[in-house]
This record gives C-alpha cells, sequence and structure tokens, in this order.
C-alpha cells in the first residue's frame, strides 16, 4: 500500500508540477519529502484493519488530488475550507462522505487506478469517518494522505462548543450517527494550522506526536528533533534554541576589536615609518660622517702638500750645490743619484694630487666617493642602501655648492663623473596674439597677449583683480576650458598641442591640493613614483625626493600627517610647499604655478623662491602668479609679465628693464615703494601717475605693443580712443546688456559656456599623442601604487571603519530583536528592514571613498595619471568592507533573529546586497555634491523597497534591487520549509510574486547591478567635473 501511495503521489506531482514550479524546484524531492511514509507505515496499518482492507477504494486518485489542491489554490481566502462541487458532492448530492473528515468507498466493481489523473470516480458506499493519519476535504468522498510533519489524529467532540477538537468544524446537525472524524484540511498557516505539528513537539509519523526533550528544539512542522548548540538554553518543548548567548559573546568580542582597531589603527604604520626613520637617519649620519672625513682629508692634504713644496724646494737647493760640487769633481754620486729619485716620488705624487685632489689612494683612508657610488643588483632593493646613496650625494652637493655658490645641488650632481642624471629636455613655450573668448557670452578673457617663456628663467605674472593672471597661465598650460583661443602658441618653435607635453609640465594649483591623511614624504614619494620616468631606479627617485625635501625645508616634518578640518596636521605655509613639492619631484621641464607664495611668510615665500631657482638652473621653465611680493623677493625673478584689466599686457621683459621702461613713459617709482605695487596700483587707478604728454594709463598696453612691433587690433585701437568705447570692446557683453538682451539668450550663452568647458575638459584629459618621451609607469604599476596608498589611509581611517562596524552591530541586534522570523512569511519583514539597512549604511560608508578625494582625483587626473587604476584601487580596497560588513551584520542579527536558513545562505545574499549598494554609492558621490549624496543614500533604499514589495510583478519592480535582495532571503529561508509547510511556500511566493527558481537569478542581478553602477560610476567620474 505504501508503494502505491508514493506511485500516486508521484503521478500527481507530475500532473500539477508545471503549475507548482515557483515553489516547487525539484518536485520528486519535495513530494517524497512529503509523503514518503516508508521510516513508519504504522498508521497504513491500522487503516486497513479499520476499513477491511478496502483502503484503496477510499484513497483519492491522482484526479481528485489535483482538483482539491487546484481549488484552494485559485479560491478565495472565504473558500479554502470547500471545494468546488463534483460528481460526488453537489447540489443535487449531499452524503455523509462529503462533510469535513468523512470518506467514503467506491463499488467492489469499480477498479480505482490512483495514478488516473484525469477521471474523478464515483464514492458513495459505506461512508465512515477518515482513518488517523488521512485527511478528507470538506466537499470530497475521498481520503488523502497527511504530509510528515503533520500531527492527524481522529477528532473528539467537545460538548461544550459542538467543535470537533483538535480540527475546527462541527458534524451535521439532526444526525447523531454523524461522529467527528479526522482532519478536514491542509492548507496554508495562515489559513489554518490545525494539522502541523505543534511547537515543542516532533512527529515521527502523522499520528504520533511526542515531546521535545531536553537539549533539542523542536519548531513546528518538525519530524525530528534538532539539537541544541553547546551553551545554548534548551529547556524541554523548546520550540527553538536561545542562542542570544552567542550574539551576546560576539557583541562583547566586536567591542573588543572595535576598540583595539579604534586605539592601535596608527601603530601599524607607526612602527614601519620608525623603522625607515632609523634607516634613513643611519644614513644621514654615515654621510655626514663621510663628507667630515673628506674635509678632514682634504685638510691634511694641503699641509702635506705646503710640507712637500718645502721639503722639494729644499731637496732643489742641496741639488744644486751637489751639482756645482760634481763639476768641480767629477765621477758618480750616489746620494744624488738616491735624492734624485726621492724628488721624484714626490714630484709624481704631487701631480697625482694636484690632477686628482679627492683621491685617496696611496693614503689607506677608505673614505670618500666609494662611499657614494649608486648601489647595483640586489642593493638597489636594500632601503639602507638607497639612503646612503642618497643622502651621500646631497652631502656632495653642498659641499660643491660651498665651494661655488652659482652653482645649485641639482647643477653640482649632474656634473658628478659617478651620478648619471637624465637631462630635462628644455621647452620654450612662444605666444602671438593669444585671445581667449568665452564661447557664449563672448566675454574676452585674454586680448591679443605676445611673448615667450624661456627655460631656465622664472617669471612672475602680476597685475589688479581680474586682469586674467591665472587665466593667462591655464592658457600656457593647456587648461583654458570653455574658450575660444586664437593666436599662436609654439612649443620649441613648433605648432604643437601643449597637452602632449603634460607629463613633464608641472601645475601648482592656487588651493592646496594634499592628501591630508598621508604624511608630507608619502604625498611626495607617491607623485614621484607614478610621474617619473619607469626607467629611473628607486635610488635616483629617493634621491629626487630627498633633494625636494632638502631644498623646500620639510625636513622636520617630513613624517607628520598634513592633517585635514578634522585633524589637526602641519601649518598652512608648510602645505603649501608641500603643494609646490608634489610638482617639483617629477622633475618637469615647465612648472607652473598659481599664487604659490599666498599666505606665506617672508622667510617661507623665500625659501620656496630660492628652490625655484635652482629648478630653474636645471632648464626648467618657471612662471607663476604672485600678489604683492618683497622687493627681495621680486629681484629674485628673471622676467616679469605685468597684466592689465582685461587682459592686455602692459609690460613683458626682464625684471632688470622694467623701471627703465616705465621711466620712459613718465612712470618712476617713488624711493621707498616697491615697484609691482606701484604699477599695479596705477593700473586699478588708485594711483594717478605724471605721464608724458600723449600718454594714458588706458594707452599702456597699446604702448607695448607698439614698444615691441606688435600688431595692434583694430578694436584695441579704437577703445583706445574713448573710454566708454574701451570698457565696450573689452566686455561686449556687457554693453548688448544694456541695450536689452533678453534672458532667455544670456541662459542660452551661459549654457554653451558650460557645454564648452566640459567639453574641453573632456578633450584634454583624454589620451592624446605624448610629445613628452617620458615612460611612465603603466596601469598596472599605477594601480599598485593606487593600492599601496589607498590601504595607508584607510589604515589611518580605521577608526571611522570602526564606527561602521558598531552601527551595524546595532543594527543587527535592534533588527534581529524587534523583527523576528514569521514562518507564515518566512521572515520577510525582518529580511525587508535589513535591506532597508544595510543598504543605507554602506551606502554612506561608499561616499566617503570618492567625495572627499575628488579635487585631488582631478589634479593627479590633469598630471596624466591612470584614472582607471584609481578607480579600481579604491573599488579593490572596498572589496574587504564588502566582505567584512556582511560578516558584523549578520554575526548579530543571525543568532537575534535566528531563521531557519544557514548564516552562509544569507551570507552570500547580503555580500551581493553589499557588492550591489557600494556601487550606487560610487555613482552618488561622484555624480552629486556631498549633501545631495547623502540624501540619495537614505530615501533611494525605502523608496525603492516601496516600489518593490507595493507593485509586484511590474517591469518598475524589477529596475529595483531591493526586490531582488529580498527575494532572494525569502527563497534561501523558503527553502527550508518543506513537508507539511509545502502548501504555505507555495501560497506565501505566489502573493509576494517571487519563484523559487530564481535563487541564483537574484544574486546575479545584483552582481550586475553593482557592476553597471560602478561602470556609471567610472563614466561620471572621467567625463563631469563639479567646480
Amino acid at each position: 500500500m505504501n508503494s502505491r501511495l508514493r506511485a500516486l503521489t508521484t503521478s500527481f506531482a507530475n500532473s500539477i508540477g508545471k503549475q507548482l514550479d515557483y515553489c516547487i524546484k525539484d518536485t520528486e524531492t519535495e513530494w517524497n519529502a512529503a509523503f514518503d511514509f516508508s521510516k513508519d507505515t504504522t498508521f497504513l496499518t491500522n487503516c486497513l484493519k479499520e476499513t477491511k482492507g478496502d483502503v484503496q477504494q477510499r484513497i483519492c486518485t491522482a484526479a481528485e488530488m489535483r482538483f482539491y489542491f487546484e481549488s484552494l489554490l485559485e479560491g478565495d481566502e472565504g473558500e479554502k475550507n470547500y471545494v468546488r462541487p463534483n460528481l460526488n458532492c453537489n447540489l443535487s448530492s449531499w452524503i455523509d462522505g462529503c462533510e469535513p473528515g468523512w470518506a467514503c468507498k467506491a463499488g467492489d466493481d469499480q477498479k480505482i487506478d490512483l495514478q488516473n489523473a484525469k477521471d474523478i470516480p464515483y464514492r458513495a458506499l459505506k461512508c465512515q469517518s477518515c482513518c488517523p493519519g488521512f485527511f478528507c476535504p470538506h466537499g470530497l468522498t475521498c481520503m488523502i494522505p497527511c504530509p510528515l510533519g503533520a500531527y492527524c489524529p481522529r477528532s473528539d467532540l467537545n460538548v461544550s462548543t459542538g467543535i470537533c477538537d483538535p480540527y475546527n468544524y462541527q458534524p451535521p446537525p439532526g444526525n447523531p450517527n454523524h461522529t467527528c472524524g479526522a482532519a478536514d484540511i491542509w492548507a496554508d498557516v495562515v489559513t489554518t494550522d490545525d494539522i502541523f505539528c505543534p511547537p515543542g513537539f516532533y512527529c515521527p509519523s502523522t499520528i504520533q506526536k511526542l515531546p521535545c526533550s531536553s537539549g533539542f528544539y523542536c519548531r513546528k512542522g518538525s519530524t525530528s528533533q534538532t539539537r541544541c548548540y553547546k551553551k545554548s538554553s534548551c529547556p524541554p518543548n523548546s520550540a527553538t534554541q536561545d542562542i542570544t548567548i552567542f550574539g551576546a559573546l560576539l557583541v562583547v568580542a566586536s567591542c573588543l576589536v572595535l576598540l583595539i582597531i579604534y586605539n592601535f589603527s596608527g601603530q601599524i604604520l607607526t612602527n614601519r615609518e620608525k623603522k625607515q626613520a632609523k634607516s634613513r637617519e643611519a644614513a644621514a649620519r654615515h654621510a655626514r660622517e663621510t663628507a667630515q672625513a673628506r674635509e678632514r682629508w682634504k685638510s691634511a692634504k694641503d699641509v702635506a702638500k705646503k710640507a712637500g713644496v718645502g721639503l722639494q724646494s729644499s731637496l732643489s737647493r742641496t741639488f744644486s750645490r751637489n751639482k756645482k760640487a760634481g763639476q768641480a769633481q767629477p765621477g758618480p754620486s750616489k746620494v744624488g743619484d738616491a735624492t734624485g729619485g726621492k724628488k721624484s716620488n714626490l714630484t709624481d705624487m704631487m701631480r697625482s694630487l694636484e690632477d686628482n685632489p679627492d683621491n685617496p689612494e696611496g693614503f689607506n683612508v677608505e673614505v670618500g666617493d666609494k662611499a657614494l657610488k649608486k648601489p647595483t643588483g640586489k642593493q638597489m632593493h636594500t632601503r639602507s642602501q638607497i639612503f646612503k646613496y642618497a643622502y651621500g650625494q646631497i652631502e656632495k652637493e653642498k659641499a660643491m655648492q660651498q665651494e661655488n655658490h652659482n652653482m645649485t645641488f641639482s647643477g653640482v650632481i649632474s656634473m658628478a663623473k659617478d651620478h648619471d642624471v637624465s637631462s630635462r629636455p628644455a621647452i620654450e613655450v612662444a605666444f602671438k596674439d593669444l585671445t581667449l573668448t568665452l564661447k557664449g557670452s563672448k566675454k574676452k578673457l585674454l586680448w591679443s597677449v605676445s611673448g615667450k617663456l624661456s627655460p631656465g628663467r622664472v617669471a612672475a605674472v602680476m597685475g589688479p583683480s581680474g586682469a586674467g593672471k591665472t587665466t593667462f597661465l591655464s592658457a600656457i598650460a593647456g587648461k583654458a576650458t570653455g574658450c575660444e583661443t586664437s593666436g599662436l602658441v609654439l612649443i620649441n618653435g613648433k605648432i604643437e598641442p601643449i597637452r602632449g607635453y603634460k607629463k613633464i609640465i608641472g601645475f601648482v594649483p592656487q588651493d592646496d591640493i594634499v592628501h591630508g591623511n598621508l604624511t608630507v614624504e608619502e604625498n611626495l614619494w607617491f607623485n614621484a613614483r607614478c610621474r617619473l620616468s619607469a626607467d629611473m631606479s628607486k635610488a635616483d627617485k629617493v634621491l629626487v625626493v630627498e633633494r625636494v625635501i632638502e631644498s623646500l625645508g620639510l625636513q622636520a616634518i617630513r613624517d607628520s600627517l598634513v592633517g585635514t578640518v578634522e585633524q589637526r596636521g602641519i601649518s598652512g605655509g608648510q602645505r603649501k610647499r608641500v603643494n609646490v613639492g608634489l610638482e617639483m619631484v617629477m622633475e618637469p621641464s615647465v612648472l607652473i604655478l598659481d599664487e604659490p607664495t599666498s599666505g606665506l611668510d617672508s622667510a617661507s615665500s623665500l625659501l620656496l623662491l630660492r628652490a625655484l631657482r635652482r629648478e630653474a638652473l636645471e632648464g626648467v621653465n618657471i612662471s607663476m602668479v604672485v600678489h604683492q611680493p618683497s622687493y627681495t623677493l621680486y629681484r629674485m625673478f628673471d622676467d616679469l609679465i605685468l597684466l592689465a584689466k582685461g587682459g592686455m599686457t602692459v609690460y613683458h621683459g626682464p625684471v632688470k628693464k622694467v623701471e627703465e621702461y616705465f621711466a620712459g613713459l613718465g612712470i618712476v617709482v617713488p624711493e621707498r615703494v616697491n615697484p609691482p605695487d606701484y604699477y599695479i596700483d596705477i593700473l586699478e587707478g588708485i594711483v594717478k601717475p605724471n605721464l608724458n604728454p600723449g600718454v594714458s594709463v588706458k594707452d599702456l598696453p597699446i604702448r607695448w605693443m607698439v614698444h615691441n612691433g606688435y600688431d595692434v587690433p583694430r578694436d584695441m585701437l579704437q577703445s583706445s580712443s574713448d573710454s566708454e568705447s574701451s570698457s565696450r570692446s573689452i566686455d561686449r557683453t556687457s554693453s548688448q546688456g544694456d541695450a536689452g538682451p533678453s534672458f532667455v539668450s544670456i541662459l542660452w550663452g551661459n549654457v554653451k559656456d558650460i557645454l564648452g568647458q566640459k567639453k574641453d575638459e573632456y578633450d584634454y584629459n583624454k589620451t592624446s599623442e605624448d610629445l613628452s618621451k617620458r615612460n611612465t609607469p603603466g596601469i598596472l604599476r599605477q594601480y599598485r601604487y593606487f593600492l599601496g596608498r589607498c590601504g595607508k589611509q584607510r589604515l589611518r581611517e580605521a577608526r571611522i571603519q570602526g564606527v561602521d562596524y558598531l552601527i551595524l552591530c546595532l543594527a543587527g541586534i535592534c533588527l534581529g530583536t524587534l523583527a523576528k522570523v514569521s514562518d507564515e512569511t518566512f521572515g520577510a519583514l525582518g529580511y525587508t528592514y535589513t535591506v532597508i539597512a544595510v543598504s543605507l549604511l554602506c551606502k554612506i560608508g561608499a561616499l566617503r571613498s570618492f567625495t572627499l578625494d575628488k579635487i585631488n582625483y582631478w589634479r593627479e587626473r590633469a598630471s596624466g595619471m591612470s584614472s582607471l587604476a584609481y578607480f579600481l584601487s579604491k573599488d579593490t580596497i572596498d572589496h574587504f568592507n564588502t566582505i567584512v560588513k556582511p560578516i558584523v551584520y549578520l554575526s548579530m542579527f543571525y543568532f537575534f533573529n535566528n531563521p531557519r536558513s544557514s548564516i552562509w545562505e544569507n551570507y552570500v545574499v547580503l555580500l551581493a546586497l553589499v557588492y550591489c549598494v557600494t556601487g550606487i554609492g560610487y555613482t552618488f558621490a561622484i555624480f552629486f555634491q556631498p549633501g545631495s549624496a547623502q540624501l540619495w543614500s537614505a530615501l533611494l533604499p525605502v523608496v525603492l523597497t516601496l516600489i518593490a514589495t507595493q507593485q509586484k510583478d511590474t517591469i518598475l519592480a524589477d529596475l529595483c534591487y531591493t526586490k531582488w535582495a529580498l527575494e532572494a532571503f525569502v527563497i534561501a529561508n523558503a527553502q527550508n520549509y518543506s513537508g507539511v509547510w509545502l502548501i504555505t511556500r507555495c501560497g506565501s511566493l505566489v502573493r509576494s510574486g517571487y519563484n523559487i527558481e530564481h535563487e541564483i537569478l537574484c544574486i546575479v542581478v545584483l552582481i550586475a547591478n553593482g557592476i553597471v553602477f560602478r561602470c556609471v560610476a567610472f563614466f561620471c567620474m572621467v567625463t563631469f567635473q563639479k567646480h
């Protein structure tokens, strides 16, 4: 009989399996788990005895079972207690077997095929109550075996209520022979849980109910008892195991880990820096001792040389006397030969000293250039050897600088025979009639500027506010965006795009754009590694960095953090010097600085300018915007570019000749007045000078052009004749505004300006032909450098990460405690809160990856660094949070919520969810301003969750990542409900619009969303720049 029942359920599963494929993944396995009674067939034996062997005539066929389940799934909430009218039970025929808990048999001459899924047989004979272990639906005259996990005894009549306990139906009135039968319905647990094995008990068969033992727990619908974890609380009749103690222990452990991270986050980097500092100090001490020994040896050689000269003259006199005596008394003289040989040795020695005074040979003193040779082979990777080499070269530069003050550190070292320094390519930038006009509004920013910037010279760009000084330098560097450029810009006499040389052009912005969570040395070293030639050895790169640190006076703060708004770091003046040092370490051929001395005191400004002059002596073309320089600084410049308002040149030439030129126009600088300040006051209109007849302040740009033989534009000549027309010609947009331009035209002009600016920014940053011939590191090597830098930054931000983990722990505790798992919905409520909370917290954390570094990225990208390496390094470091944050949250939520799904199943879904929302956070961080990004991060998960739960089975819901995350959680939990829970699972999934086959699809969609949003974020990063 058991084999016939298995064949029956198999036939039924095959007939209805396609209709239930949304909730049953493997039909045969699921139905065997529900109707495999081979372990205990007692209820079948008892039923055979009770029915006297005609059980097969009473059991429902596959057609009747299908009819029942279709009525159950298609009926409304109030129609689930009975089935639709059929052959045996209808309005014209209603027998005792149609009542709940009763069944009838077919005729003996009627052949019953249990596997027949088409025809319902006629049953109306010998009606009686159902056998225990079976249920007889209201409206059918057959018996269906109760699934495993159910408890289906025969009911007893409750006299006081008239209900058949433990079920919820009444015997038909007026029929005293109709007693209470067995179970009447198998439906979802929301409709009725009459046949479900109660919590705290387990039912090995459908007619046996046993209490759960101590140390075990039994959930509702259990067929066996489950052993509790050690140390967990499981008294007898436990429905679930109390594992909150593990959650509490994890809370304590997490707090300890977070405290350790919070207090000792910087120890790893600090210890590494201390070891590096010791190695550096030892190398510096060795270099100083070597230099001191060399100086002492030179002093000793000078003394020996003087003594040798005296001995030589004494021997010469003696030799002369002996020679005379030999002439008087001819014959060989051994003394003369001996002294002659001694003289020869001394002479050779002195000549050797004069030819190579630094050569220590013959004196057995092992100091000198041997200690300064560049390390080779394995020594190139030894930090102490590299530092010895670098500091030895610097000490040698200092010594030679003292001998010749006209030479610099770099200049002298380039002359050293034992050191090969790659010469920087000289770049001369010439420009003729350079004019910049805004594309939309047609406003002129520069007007017919001509001149050149020569290598090896330091040029100062000065002028009143609004004269276009920064615009001029931006145009020279090729960074002037959103403008129409006319005129010529020649690079070494050739018409070439300046952005082709961006690898060897250093541009120091006005703002101090430096990574505040890195030390001074780390900032400089990163720029050197990414922007110097990949063929340059590490020792030479270290030498370059050490030389910059030495020249800018940053030695004392090299291991100090630059600092941020929240964390105190170095001073403003020191930060300004680090900002300049970032461009100096890449050994540029052209160095452009925008107000590098603003905010510096006179001593710091002097130190900075001296360092720049050393760079100029190496052939670097340096130009800088300067405001109110002191007279000492002013005299250190080679050239002066003086601009008037409207971007017109007033003077462009040597500093030594500027006073002579203006004196020819009648502008004489009074005594004790700084010349540049006086000239700027004149251009501002603050000072009214006594000019020569026929000369006005507004004529100064034209006077300069005529003085140099430049062609004067016609509109500039016209503007000179009338001051009012001058203002109209310089700012034609303003004059048209007086005529009443429409609002639409002004708006359209501004839009064109913005669009033109974006296009120019993209054209500048996109890959173009490299004319600099510098082979900088590729994407993979830059990715490694970015990865190391990002790792250091995250280690120093470990306290912030610890706070993120703490908030996740608290969220897990709260949601796990408040939103307990509901068997009716398979924990959908708790998982909904989980999706919202994890999305919000992880997006906020992802915002920090790019929001704080936007400006730094724009600067590094403009210098030629790889955007892809930068983005991938950030994302790679964030993978640590992607892996750890689900563990942190589940360590609290899982043990306080205790769902049926395993912690691994929950972790996989949560991992995909965190990966997805991290990509969305990247997009918000890059595309929006910080405030808007945080607002979107908070609102989006809530709105998408509402759409996903309310707009089921719609395209809009499918576009919400929260729908796929919630579906994955529910499916993972629902798969662990089998047997008697099968109808509950199907009912819950069909109400939610979920499909159990989508388990892998949900994970794939979440990961695909993460990848797509990362691509969108990268596109926005390389396309849009919000200033």
